[in-house]
């Protein structure tokens, strides 16, 4: 049976349920009556591209190769024309499949008829069937990014939906993933509550209403997967503290941050994604990654400048791969350890994410300690990134009402995503056909997909399937 895909890039639960319950976006509130409506948590950190990771490969994006929107190199294997970093915005997007993990599939190479629009991760995925791509659609999309027009974005949405939906009409290709962008460009420019945001949902509810009447006219509806999906939330933003900004100029260290990354004795990297999180990385001669205790007579000050910025609101410090330790200004420290599949939370001095201990708990169960807490699943996701041999040397999550970049953003940001705190990290799913189990992470998505099209799950997915087999294949009409 086919799976599609939709991605409301940056929409939070909320938005989406209040537009649902007035009766701007029927569509979408039809299948919600049909399926359901999930809140669960993305991945950190949590912005666009990186988070579309287990979507499509139902892994953690710092254990495939992704440890952030930006990041530095200390294998080098980055040339040095660029700094020996990476940054997916513009014409660095190039180089995200490359650098995925080549033993992690996407679900683009596993299925034998798929299309893609707008994804920024397509390997595996004939040209033909990568929808916003070719020179003239770069043009325009660059045009459109350096102008900081909202209003172009959602002209791009509305032709990517339109194109979604000839193609899956004529070649009712067996899986299709298709991002929309403009609820995030809107949410930074004007706010999540916009006008604007939700003229991006309706715009989509369209796309939801031209796929299911095509899918009810062919008999194929009872058999369709529609899910609608989001890779992070969205908060907003009243103060930017500007970190490169900060480490270069107030703290006298050579930093090297985006857009300028040329040149030599840098004695710092910032690498800022979203733009409420950032690797900082130290001591970059460095061709392996050290980790915090071989740091901490040198930068521990730095440590202390940083939680004692406002704009601060969660230091991580990786101890080693299975350990690191999580410092909050104002509730104390804690440290998180992983064994295997499961996870520990000990308070050493205070309570950084205000759950209590934890004592090795599994994946799932470490998800529901957090769940209502600021941090939904914290504990897990502090774990995998800082486990990420690309993950800075400290790493900071912005607390409410900030965010670590104040320039060259064509659009100014007056809401931003990419940090720990709830309003980042938990969002919509909304699905037309009933789950087997209620879904906890976007991890749960990629494995549920292989289910529904009947194919294998590979080994080694942080996700489970929401999707009951049995159910699957009594849709597909087999006994």
């Amino acid at each position: 049976m086919p799976v599609i895909i939709l991605v409301a890039d940056g929409v939070r639960p909320d938005t989406l349920s209040a537009a649902m319950d007035s009766g701007a976006v029927p569509h979408l509130a039809r299948l919600r009556s049909d399926g359901g409506l999930h809140t669960v948590a993305t991945t950190w950190p949590s912005v666009t591209g990186v988070a579309y990771t287990p979507f499509l490969m139902g892994r953690y994006p710092g254990q495939v190769g992704l440890s952030g929107l930006r990041w530095f190199d200390r294998s080098r294997r980055v040339g040095a024309h660029v700094g020996h970093t990476r940054s997916y915005v513009g014409l660095g997007m190039r180089h995200i499949d490359r650098d995925l993990a080549a033993d992690a599939p996407t679900l683009f190479e596993l299925t034998d008829s798929s299309l893609g629009a707008l994804t920024v991760i397509g390997r595996g995925l004939r040209h033909e069937d990568r929808l916003g791509r070719g020179a003239r659609f770069v043009a325009r999309a660059a045009l459109t990014h350096f102008r900081g027009s909202v209003r172009g974005w959602l002209d791009i949405d509305r032709d990517i939906g339109a194109a979604v939906v000839r193609r899956v009409r004529r070649d009712a290709p067996a899986f299709v993933f298709a991002a929309f962008t403009g609820i995030d460009k809107a949410s930074h420019a004007a706010g999540h509550g916009s006008a604007l945001v939700h003229e991006a949902l309706s715009q989509l509810d369209d796309v939801v209403a031209e796929l299911r009447h095509d899918a009810e006219r062919s008999g194929r509806w009872d058999k369709t997967h529609l899910w609608i999906v989001s890779d992070h939330g969205h908060s907003a933003v009243t103060g930017h503290d500007d970190l490169a900004v900060r480490f270069r100029n107030a703290w006298g260290y050579r930093t090297l941050a985006h857009p300028w990354t040329l040149g030599h004795g840098h004695e710092v990297a910032v690498m800022v994604s979203g733009n409420a999180m950032a690797h900082v990385y130290v001591e970059l001669e460095q061709r392996t990654r050290p980790f915090w205790p071989a740091l901490r007579a040198r930068w521990e000050a730095v440590a202390d400048a940083l939680l004692a910025r406002p704009s601060v609101d969660l230091l991580v410090l990786p101890h080693a791969d299975d350990a690191v330790e999580v410092r909050s200004a104002r509730r104390g420290i804690a440290m998180i350890r992983r064994r295997g599949g499961r996870y520990s939370y000990q308070p050493l001095d205070g309570d950084p994410l205000g759950i209590g201990p934890m004592d090795w708990a599994g994946s799932r169960d470490a998800f529901d300690v957090t769940a209502a807490s600021d941090y939904p699943d914290a504990v897990v996701q502090i774990a995998q990134l800082a486990a990420a041999a690309r993950s800075g040397d400290l790493v900071v999550s912005a607390a409410p009402g900030w965010d670590f970049r104040s320039r060259y953003e064509p659009i100014k940001h007056c809401s931003s995503h990419g940090g720990l705190h709830r309003d980042h990290m938990l969002v919509p799913m909304l699905v037309n056909q009933p789950v087997r189990q209620p879904p906890r992470r976007t991890v749960d998505v990629m494995p549920s997909a292989l289910v529904a099209l009947g194919l294998p799950v590979p080994p080694g997915l942080d996700g489970r399937s929401f999707v009951s087999e049995s159910a699957s294949l009594a849709l597909s009409g087999v006994s």
